[in-house]
């Protein structure tokens, strides 16, 4: 019945904010005057809230609701352009056949007036087997019919193309790729693609090699044989590298292009060899084809050709030698005993591993041809060099694969680094340097024994994490130090990364097993000081580590909060309003020492005679319990987590204040009541500012809610028998 009418009282509430003729004001001013006070105002605002929450949820509701219709929308569009377009190249092809009907006809027409002719001319006795033989070979240069090989050589194109064209009509969103003059189907198969950190399988996928890039295509399991536009790489910014078997993961090769890299895995050994075979020549095609360009577009045009010098008197007068440059006239000399084994010296080189020997020579050929003309022989030579360049390149990726043992540390990379930037590589270089550190610090953190001491392990993780991003940042720094500005940013935010993988193991240790607030915050404030060490050199991570820990750390709080309030509820309902009695001096001196480490300097006042204490022990207790809460807390403060330390701190004070508050309006006893106006002068003139002076001390800045709740339990000491509720 009750839910009922909230129902309708919402439902009225609505239709009378929907209303047209709606004034906010009025409506204001009516509501305070119907209502009977604070608490009927302070309902009305929550159904008022409800509503507003109610009408969001319904908003976002039907966003998403457009939303996901506007994507099926455009799903179903891209379904029936593709269809239009495969119907639309059915038809070309229908026209295209129709219209070489006639042409398929004219031939043999032509036959015939050619054999008609022979006839004739045979009958005219000027004929013969020869004259028969000379038409029937004319025949194919029939005007509008080609020759023989200009026919083969159009058919195959046309093959190629319709080819190209069939297999592309399944793949959603490559239309464009089409467009392309000259552009065929070379090689294409299934593979699956395996994530690159930890080879977990991603997806099924196509790829589709063409002459000029590779296609990537993935699987629509919702349509059969059709698939979806992924990726498109140009061959010339592709590399290739073969990944070894290390069962059960096999079969594999990696395809690298800036500045990401892709796994993928064939059906067999064979499959895997394909790939690697065609992808190879394809690319060396490729960069033939534009190297012949190149030197086409680049070779002097000769001077019209003159038949006759007597058609121009006047050209031995006006001609005039031009002078010859001295790159034209400096010759390059190959045939030095260096050059003629450069090829084989590298070779060497790279099979022994020397890979600055290999640079070095490099370094010297390009000295050497700086500035020199580039004739046939130089460009052989440079294709000879290019080989040795890519297979170096190869090597020295592979040296630095997460693949290859990683227990030299950062310094183990330096080689192969160095020399990739000499080789122009920087880039890359800085991506597989960070990749090869990220899987160091990785193995690191797996490899580390879990104690049972849960602050003996932090302190050997935050050694073990911080110690190896201080000697990367290092190495990073004497690696890379003069090259562009961007390989910095990419530190940094491989070190944020780095983090989160810190932050998460931290994390899975010391809030996910429930560990007490003090050792949570001991083990923070470890993490903190490891932390501040990277300011040392440049990098400032506190605040990262902050915004990965705060929700944490709210979490941590929440708990602790909810326990104490518990233990305080639980020793509110047994309270007797009777004195302590400690029995012994030596219990009494340790409790003085307990409420002196609490900040409470005048408790010797709260004394008596023979070890009795003149407070209530629920009083003393809650003392203790909220200024620990309260030192362990502040020990993880940072801004972020203001709000929520004052008010679970306020949450915890409310309850002993309102239970004194209670004690006091309910006692009849003359005498107990004294005692809980003791007690109650205790707590609200000793402990609330020693709590408000501490936060203030620990944050920086006064609290505005901890000193209102001092003033408003002011209230019960001026009028105890007040029956105003501290809020």
């Amino acid at each position: 019945m009750a839910m009922a009418m909230s129902d309708s009282g919402a439902s009225r509430l609505r239709r009378q904010l929907e209303s047209s003729g709606f004034e906010a004001r009025l409506y204001v001013k009516q509501l305070s005057q119907q209502s009977d006070g604070d608490r009927d105002l302070q309902e009305h605002r929550q159904r008022i809230q409800a509503l507003a929450e109610e009408t969001a949820q319904n908003l976002k509701r039907n966003v998403y609701q457009n939303y996901r219709q506007f994507i099926e929308t455009a799903r179903e569009i891209s379904y029936l352009e593709s269809e239009m377009y495969q119907l639309s190249h059915l038809l070309t092809e229908q026209k295209s056949s129709l219209e070489s009907i006639p042409l398929t006809l004219l031939p043999a027409a032509a036959a015939a007036g050619a054999a008609a002719a022979a006839g004739a001319e045979e009958g005219g006795g000027g004929g013969g087997p020869g004259g028969r033989d000379h038409f029937r070979g004319s025949a194919g240069f029939f005007p509008g019919h080609g020759g023989a090989a200009r026919d083969s050589q159009s058919a195959g194109e046309e093959g190629k193309q319709r080819t190209l064209t069939t297999l592309l009509e399944k793949v959603e969103g490559c239309r464009h790729l089409l467009e392309t003059p000259g552009q065929y189907l070379v090689y294409n198969g299934d593979l699956v693609e395996y994530e690159a950190d930890h080879m977990a399988q991603l997806q099924r996928v196509h790829g589709f090699l063409m002459n000029d890039c590779l296609l990537v295509a993935t699987w629509l399991p919702q349509r059969r044989g059709m698939y979806r536009y992924n990726a498109l790489y140009p061959l010339d910014r592709l590399a290739v590298v073969n990944v070894k078997d290390n069962p059960p993961m096999k079969d594999m090769f990696k395809l690298l292009m800036f500045p990401e890299s892709r796994i993928f895995q064939a059906e067999n050994a064979k499959i895997k060899r394909e790939w690697l075979e065609v992808l190879e020549e394809t690319k060396r095609a490729l960069s033939e084809k534009r190297r012949r360009e190149a030197e086409e577009a680049a070779a002097p045009r000769g001077p019209p050709h003159v038949t006759s010098q007597a058609t121009n008197p006047f050209e031995e007068e006006d001609e005039e030698e031009e002078p010859t440059s001295p790159e034209v006239e400096e010759k390059v000399d190959l045939s030095m005993e260096w050059i003629q084994e450069l090829p084989e010296d590298l070779d060497v080189c790279i099979a022994q591993r020397d890979f600055e020997g290999a640079v070095d020579l490099l370094d010297k050929l390009n000295h050497y041809l700086e500035g020199k003309p580039c004739p046939p022989p130089v460009k052989e030579l440079r294709a000879k060099v290019d080989e040795r360049v890519r297979q170096l390149t190869e090597v020295l990726v592979f040296e630095l694969s997460p693949d290859r043992s990683l227990r030299g540390g950062p310094k183990a990379t330096r080689r192969a680094v160095s020399q990739l930037i000499r080789l122009g590589q920087c880039t890359k270089a800085c991506e597989l340097f960070l990749r090869n550190r990220a899987a160091a610090v990785h193995t690191a953190i797996r490899q580390l024994r879990i104690e049972g001491a849960t602050l003996l392990y932090i302190h050997k993780l935050c050694h073990v994490f911080f110690t190896s991003l201080l000697e990367t940042a290092r190495e990073f720094e004497t690696d890379f130090a003069g090259t562009n500005s961007g390989c910095y940013s990419a530190f940094v935010v491989w070190a944020r990364s780095a983090m989160g993988m810190f932050v998460d193991a931290f994390s899975k240790q010391v809030f996910d097993s429930k560990e007490s607030l003090s050792t949570a915050a001991e083990c923070v404030k470890v993490a903190k000081e490891h932390c501040q060490q990277l300011g040392d050199i440049g990098l400032d991570l506190t605040f990262i580590i902050h915004a990965l820990l705060v929700k944490d750390i709210q979490g941590a709080l929440h708990s602790y909060k909810e326990i104490i309030i518990e233990a305080t509820k639980h020793r509110n309902s047994e309270e007797m309003w009777r004195r302590m009695n400690l029995m012994t001096p030596e219990a009494l001196g340790k409790l003085k020492e307990e409420m002196k480490s609490c900040g409470v300097s005048n408790f010797e006042q709260y004394t008596g005679d023979d070890c009795w204490v003149n407070l209530s022990y629920t009083v003393v207790a809650f003392t203790k319990q909220t200024m620990g809460f309260l030192e362990e807390a502040l020990k993880l403060y940072f801004p972020e987590l203001h709000m929520v330390l004052l008010e679970s701190l306020v949450e915890i004070i409310l309850v002993a204040v309102q239970h004194v508050d209670y004690s006091l309006r309910c006692e009849q006893d003359p005498e107990k009541k004294a005692f809980i106006r003791q007690n109650a002068s205790f707590l609200y003139e000793t402990v609330l500012p020693v709590v408000e002076k501490r936060f203030e001390q620990g944050v920086g800045k006064p609290a505005k809610q901890l000193q209102d709740l001092r003033n408003a339990s002011r209230l019960i000491r001026v009028n105890p028998e007040s029956t105003t509720s501290v809020v």
